[in-house]
């Protein structure tokens, strides 16, 4: 199976060389997303929660157009900006998968573009 480039209007368009998505061998590959708008690219939120749940938003957008979906998800990537809101980030976190979650990693974002507080990238099932 060759790999195939996702792309949905429902989400935001990649500012560089890179794509919303890729699927192959049955694994879609969610690129980082950050809390902005689709359709306007500004910053959804201003709290770690209202901006973490606008990623997973995006993600579920593009896991959608991929032919999957946040239930399928097997590994996450979360880099916030401040340390401070990792406990504000898992409370939401938790929202969205109250159980079986998938494996997750985190790291520091090194930058803040829009006043971003955090990006989420994701693999799941297709």
């Amino acid at each position: 199976m060759a790999k195939a480039v996702v792309r949905t209007a429902d989400a935001p368009m990649p500012l560089a060389g890179y794509s919303q998505a890729v699927v192959s061998r049955g694994l879609v590959f969610v690129s980082g997303q950050g809390p902005f708008d689709a359709g306007t690219g500004d910053v959804v939120g201003t709290t770690i929660q209202e901006q973490t749940a606008q990623c997973l938003r995006n993600v579920q957008a593009i896991l959608k157009a991929a032919g999957s979906d946040l239930d399928r998800c097997v590994s996450a990537t979360v880099i916030i900006a401040e340390e401070g809101d990792f406990a504000g980030m898992n409370e939401e976190w938790q929202r969205w998968f109250p159980t079986d979650p998938p494996a997750r990693q985190g790291a520091r974002l090194p930058v803040r573009p829009k006043g971003m507080k955090i990006s989420v990238a994701a693999i799941a099932e297709v």
